[in-house]
């Protein structure tokens, strides 16, 4: 069957209570010819690969035949409560009104002090109802089960439930115990005391434990699916749409692409957009992760579910329903969430046999102890204990749970990821190859150094200049130089006549009366002079021609400032490091991962970056087929490699590594070839993914011990008549309560310690520049506020290594890159 003609259809499933179901369900689809599915208990769902003449009908037929319920996911809705809703409140109330009557059972049975004359009866008339109407879920769904020759852990619950029941009627009808002043102790390891004793206290507490575990672990469920409802919740209802002037407020629905709309203050952002008119600053925290506000003004890109926190803003829309970031990212969390890990895989495929194992075993403990001469009370005991205690709930939650809760909670840090197989490879993954652009730089042109000639204007004064002449420039030099000087407003730089524009030369101007030029340092090669002081043949003073010498080996882009022909400043520009990237580097270090950074850029602009980050492997020049060579070579070598990019480029790449990982600000071609996606423009988000991906793995390895280890021990204590029936469905009851508590820990985890979960904001207009850095006589850069005050690195980091123009101490956003390969004027 092609891959064209495979559909996929999702059907919500009702009724299943243990992975016996999910394995019935699977295989009644897969006997479909050409129809898989994947069916996941902690979710309700199943995702069905059919063929496309295979109708979404004859699947849910498939399902209902299995014994289930079966329907079509609907759109949900903050407010409307559902059908869930009201299956839970009568839950609560079978459990309510099954544990009035069940107290006093239980008390009675377990203090031998209060049986008073005839307490057996009054037991009995108050366990009728339990036996009958508490636990009618268990024995409905054991009915269907056996209509369809299945078993599950119903089974076993209804089977346990109704055996004591007729145990304990036979004996007070029959068998003496109910006589008046008949007393009774309470053990947890059954006697063997003859037919006078009754077990009432099992027909009570079995469904009373059962339906308190499957209460706890619902709301437990409902928990690890937080983040599906929380992305579901940012979605605006409706929206102020202007138009020719007049507002209205419609639909969101109504919203088309290309209609301008409002957000005031307080407001969410109905959908993604540019903003046209207004500024004001935005709370991405739970769209991104990012903590810190977001300023945003006309030509600013924002997101649909950002909350707007100052001013007016007027936005165009983008992108509409489906096609909205919220919604690509709500549909990477459902994905990841309906997905199977292999390891559940396999303890599906244990708890399919399970149920009729048990089954088996505990006919076999009936017999055995009848044929060893046991008395029929105890016999009867311990096989009733064997069907409660071997129930294979947790089995069945140990995994889905914990891929639940970690998915949600790294949608909350911008992390989404695919799969549970995307979890699965990132703790696996030994080596990462990393992009440059666009990945560990922000991909933007920004001034990373100014140095100035001695006794000259001044490095201040020379860029202040150049910005004034760069004002009227739509070159990527320009628009740097002027966002590089924080007040670079048309009323605060001097005024510029007659400014021209020389394409692969520069820019020129009257500043004052002065002619200032932004050039190409080889227009003062070309006009150079010998004379004392500089250097032979180039025009420029012998510091500044060693300052260009060193940024140009480095890759950067170099432009000179010329005042009435005399040089005056250099400065260059290049693409900056993304604010982390430095931290996410060394804490892959330390996670034990191997960074290789490959990228289309020149060996200067390469080895620059790679020597601010620590990475000692390059490989510069790649073409996208030297990069995916590159990821077949690691692969050969044993190596698990994952490979992290935001480009048309990266693509193939991505898709031949063991893991690929995009930036959520990359192209759609990157994100679509991806496993996992970054949607926090920190690179530490990285690290992070690969610590959630460990603790997560760690989790499903302590659930499946514990699901695998309670039925290693407990059911060999029932079958030797060692363990009470009630006490059996208690311990049942809290083995699957545990797993999933121990899953939900997942859903407060954090990143390294000492940093939170979003360190650095998203670049804005002109950000990721760092502070400003200008230089003093000698060519060399001075120190920010902050080096000169001597602060340390960020708290676990190691300093980069020592440049000359660059203290070591500096931080990441201050730590100078190489420009985009080509970038010149």
């Amino acid at each position: 069957m092609s891959a064209a003609t495979v559909t996929t259809t999702e059907l919500i499933v009702g009724g299943m209570t243990c992975a016996a179901c999910v394995a019935r369900v699977e295989k009644k689809l897969g006997r479909l010819d050409g129809v898989s599915a994947a069916v996941n208990l902690a979710t309700g769902r199943a995702r069905v690969d059919h063929p496309a003449g295979v109708t979404a009908e004859a699947l849910m037929a498939v399902v209902v035949g299995a014994g289930f319920t079966a329907a079509l996911p609907r759109p949900e809705t903050a407010e409307e409560p559902g059908t869930e809703a009201a299956a839970a409140t009568a839950a609560r109330t079978r459990l309510l009104v099954t544990a009035l009557l069940s107290v006093p059972v239980l008390v009675l049975s377990m203090a031998p002090a209060l049986q008073f004359r005839n307490w057996q009866w009054l037991c009995f008339a108050l366990a009728t109802p339990v036996a009958v109407w508490g636990a009618w879920p268990f024995h409905d769904k054991a009915l269907r089960g056996l209509r369809h020759t299945t078993a599950t852990m119903d089974t076993l619950v209804s089977l346990g439930v109704l055996a004591s029941y007729a145990w304990s009627a036979y004996a007070l009808f029959l068998g003496g115990a109910g006589e008046p002043g008949m007393r009774m102790p309470f053990t947890l390891v059954p006697g063997a005391g003859g037919t006078a004793d009754v077990y009432l206290e099992a027909v009570v507490g079995v469904p009373l434990f059962v339906l308190l575990g499957r209460l706890l672990e619902s709301r437990a469920r409902h928990g690890t699916g937080a983040a599906l409802r929380a992305l579901a919740s940012l979605a605006a209802k409706d929206v102020v749409v202007r138009a020719d002037g007049v507002e209205r407020r419609v639909p969101i629905g109504h919203l088309r692409v290309g209609d301008h709309f409002v957000v005031r203050p307080g407001e969410r952002v109905a959908t993604d957009g540019v903003v046209v008119a207004g500024n004001s600053a935005l709370d991405l925290s739970l769209v991104t992760g990012e903590s810190a506000p977001v300023e945003a003004g006309p030509g600013t890109a924002v997101v649909g579910g950002a909350v707007n926190s100052g001013g007016l803003l007027e936005v165009r829309a983008g992108a509409v329903g489906a096609d909205t970031q919220l919604a690509r990212i709500a549909r990477l969390v459902e994905d990841a969430q309906a997905g199977k890990a292999r390891v559940q895989r396999v303890a599906d495929a244990v708890a399919g046999v399970f149920v009729p194992a048990v089954l088996a075993v505990a006919v076999t403990v009936l017999g055995f102890w009848l044929g060893a001469g046991a008395t029929a009370q105890a016999a009867v005991t311990a096989a009733v204990a064997v069907l409660v205690v071997a129930c294979p709930c947790a089995l069945g939650l140990a995994t889905p749970t914990a891929l639940l809760a970690a998915t949600g909670r790294g949608a909350g840090l911008g992390i989404l990821v695919r799969g549970p197989q995307a979890l699965e490879g990132l703790r696996r993954v030994d080596t990462v190859v990393l992009d440059k652009t666009g990945t560990l730089t922000t991909g933007s042109m920004a001034v990373t150094r100014v140095a100035a000639r001695t006794g000259g204007l001044g490095a201040d004064a020379a860029l202040r200049l150049a910005a004034a002449v760069e004002r009227g420039s739509e070159h990527p030099v320009g628009r740097a130089v002027c966002a590089h000087v924080p007040d670079a407003q048309p009323a605060a730089l001097p005024e510029v006549t007659g400014f021209t524009a020389t394409p692969g030369r520069g820019v020129a101007g009257r500043v004052d009366g002065r002619l200032v030029e932004v050039v190409r340092p080889e227009e003062a090669r070309r006009a150079g002079t010998r004379r004392k002081g500089q250097t032979p043949k180039s025009g420029l003073p012998r510091e500044l021609a060693d300052v260009v010498r060193s940024e140009e080996q480095d890759g950067r882009t170099v432009v000179l400032v010329r005042v009435d022909g005399a040089p005056e400043a250099v400065i260059a520009l290049g693409d900056t490091v993304r604010s982390g990237s430095y931290r996410a580097v060394d804490h892959l270090k330390r996670l034990g991962l191997r960074p290789v950074l490959a990228t289309g850029d020149s060996e200067g602009a390469a080895r620059a970056v790679a020597r601010e980050l620590g990475i000692t492997e390059v490989h510069a020049r790649a073409t996208p087929e030297d990069k995916a060579a590159l990821v077949g070579e690691l692969r050969a070598q044993g190596r698990r490699v994952a490979v992290i990019g935001d480009g048309v480029n990266d693509t193939a790449a991505l898709a031949g590594a063991d893991l690929g990982i995009a930036m959520g600000s990359g192209t759609d071609a990157a994100i679509g070839a991806a496993d996992v996606t970054l949607v926090r423009e920190d690179m530490g988000a990285l690290a992070d993914a690969v610590r959630l991906a460990r603790r997560t793995s760690a989790t499903v390895r302590a659930n499946l011990v514990w699901a695998f280890g309670y039925n290693v021990v407990t059911v060999p204590l029932a079958a030797v008549g060692l363990l009470n029936p009630m006490v059996a469905a208690a311990a049942m009851s809290v083995s699957s309560v545990l797993v999933v508590a121990n899953s939900l820990r997942l859903r407060g985890w954090q990143p390294a310690a000492g940093r939170p979960a979003s360190a650095c904001r998203r670049p804005g207009p002109g950000a990721g520049t760092g502070p400003r850095r200008t230089a003093g006589p000698a060519g060399t850069s001075l120190p920010t506020a902050r080096e000169a005050a001597g602060a340390a690195p960020p708290p676990g980091e190691t300093k980069p290594p020592a440049r000359t123009d660059v203290p070591a101490e500096a931080p990441e956003s201050a730590r100078p890159a190489t420009a985009p390969r080509g970038e010149t004027r």
